[in-house]
Parts: structure tokens; sequence; C-alpha cells
């Protein structure tokens, strides 16, 4: 069989493929083919000039970087095959956001599997993670890759915010969330737990919210958060309602005009109490779009490959974990990929 790092390497601009002359996820430069997991900004650049992911992520890349964002572009569904140089590449369900994927890498008789962000969460809004058999090497994401990450249940943490709305009513709840994907999935859940009021939405979610609702993601009443300059008696319509702005939003002028406001944030990071009191979150909701530690080391046995390589994130904690199950591990070291959405 083929040695695994000829068939893909780390290198300066992503895991590269040579014989099939392609890279996955490269964003520091921009390169002849590209095959994209997801829509993040820390995974999908502008500017290659042949890029392959599935419609969805092709959707969202158009959404955020215009029509003309790479110069050739190619859809591939779950499930479907394309050879490129002799090397067939396909995608499966990644459970992240909206069409993200895993690459599926097969070449002479030897299976790769990249991962990109994966989460095993129920989401209603993508497709869930699949496990891919037969794989010899699992390229797997680290980003909560410490036993101390163990994400409690989605439902109960959208709980605490409905809770909060009801026992503090004179407040704006103002819930930090990024723009793609994890604001979507706030919503939706929210929806799930019977709340059908109109949610308030920052300018930054309109796109990508339309975009959702085109794919049949049904997001209810949604309403843009916009205060008329200089109409603060206007904000009082905001008591007691959910307004959703990116992260950056509630320390900002955007986010101080609502009356009262109560500052919340979804992200795996607020189960770290230090980050919430940075950042001046009231409410913390451990709300992540990536697999906890428990999810990450469950799927690696359930993947069971012959070689795990592991990236994005707290790589050794998962390395020395594989070692004492006496599992081949290595960590790759890719640079350029960010904490971005969680």
């Amino acid at each position: 069989m083929l040695r695994p790092d000829l068939l893909l390497r780390p290198t300066r601009a992503g895991l590269y493929c040579p014989p099939g002359d392609f890279y996955i996820d490269p964003v520091r430069e921009a390169v002849d083919r590209a095959v994209i997991t997801h829509g993040h900004a820390d995974h999908a650049r502008a500017g290659h000039s042949h890029v392959l992911a599935t419609p969805q992520t092709l959707k969202i890349m158009a959404t955020r970087y215009g029509a003309g964002f790479a110069a050739r572009q190619q859809a591939l569904d779950y499930g479907e095959s394309v050879t490129i140089n002799g090397v067939s590449v396909s995608f499966a369900p990644a459970g992240h956001i909206l069409g993200s994927a895993q690459v599926i890498v097969d070449y002479r008789g030897l299976r790769m599997v990249a991962t990109g962000d994966y989460k095993r969460r129920r989401d209603p809004t993508c497709a869930p993670f699949e496990v891919v058999p037969g794989v010899h090497v699992f390229i797997s994401e680290a980003t909560f890759a410490l036993p101390v990450f163990r994400h409690p249940g989605t439902a109960g943490e959208t709980g605490k915010l409905l809770s909060s709305l009801e026992a503090q009513p004179g407040r704006t709840h103002l819930v930090g969330a990024y723009a793609l994907g994890k604001a979507q999935r706030v919503i939706a859940h929210l929806r799930d737990a019977g709340y059908g009021e109109p949610i308030f939405i920052h300018g930054a979610m309109k796109a990508l919210c339309e975009l959702y609702e085109e794919e049949g993601i049904a997001l209810g009443p949604l309403e843009p958060a916009t205060l008329e300059k200089g109409r603060r008696a206007g904000g009082e319509r905001f008591r007691g309602r959910i307004v959703i702005g990116p992260p950056s939003s509630l320390a900002d002028k955007w986010g101080r005009r609502f009356p009262d406001p109560l500052p919340a944030f979804a992200s795996g990071w607020m189960s770290v109490r230090q980050r919430a009191k940075q950042r001046g979150v009231e409410l913390p909701l451990i709300i992540s779009d990536h697999a906890d530690w428990d999810e990450l080391t469950e799927t690696v046995r359930e993947v069971d490959p012959e070689e795990l390589w592991i990236t994005y994130g707290r790589e050794d904690a998962l390395v020395r974990w594989a070692e004492l199950e006496g599992r081949r591990a290595r960590p790759l070291h890719l640079v350029g990929y960010a904490e971005e959405g969680d």
C-alpha cells in the first residue's frame, strides 16, 4: 500500500495531495486547485483557480465573497465522487455547519479522510456527521482536544437563555453568535424549544440567514435589529426580546444602544470562565460547533483507523491519548486555522 505521506502531506498552504495536485482548505495563499471542507473564512478563501466543494459551501462562499470568488467552481454532493489526476475524491457530512464535509481521498488502495471541523451533536441546520468505513488514515481536528472540555447538552443551554428571558423581561438579551452557522443554529434550537416570537438579527447575518432559508432550513420570523440614529425611545420594543449579533458587536456602539442589555455568548469556549469574564459575558451559553473531548475520542474509536493524524487545535493531548490506546498518531502542526465560529 502507498505510504500515507505520499498521498497527503502538510505544507505551508495546507494539506497537499501530490498525485492529485490539489490542496485541502488552503487559506494562506491562493492555489490552482482547492478542495474546501466548509465555508468558514479560516478554511475557505477567495482567489483559487478551481474550487471543489458541496453545493451549499459554494453558495456560502458566493454569498460571502461574491459570485466570482474562484475562476471555476465544481459542486460535489455527499456520496458522489470525482477523479482528479487518478485520485478519487468524495464527501461525507461533517456536521459542523451547512454544507460542511469530510474529504475522502482514495488512491491505490489507500483511504485517507480529512474531517475539516466537525461535531457529533444534533444540529437542525446541517446534515449529521457520518462515520466513513475502511479508513486507513483519519485526519481529525482537535479544537477542544483536552479532557476538561466536555460540553453540556444543547437543550439545557438553550433553556438557560429562555429562562433568563422569562426571569428578566425588562432586559434585551444580546446573544453573540458567529454569523455563519452558529447564529442559524441558535435560532433553530430556540424554535425547537417552542420560542415563536420574532428574533432580531444584526445586518451582517441577513444574507446568510436568507441562504439557510433558501436551503430549506426554517428559522421562523426574523427582524432587523436596527435602531434609528438618535431615537433611543424606539429601542423599547427590544425589551424582553432576543437580539443576535456577531460577538464583536456586543461591546461596540451597536450593542450598547439597546435598553438594559444582557450580554450572552454562544460558544464552546464559554466553558472557560475566564474567557466569559474577559468578554463581559453575563450569560455564557456553551454551544459548540466542534466535537468535545469525549466526542473526539469516541469518533476515533468508531472510525478505528490504522493511523491518526491530528490538526487544528490541541494536538498533543489527543496524540498522547491515542498512544495510550495503542494507536499510531502524529500531529500535523498546520498553521493558519483559527477558532473562528465557535
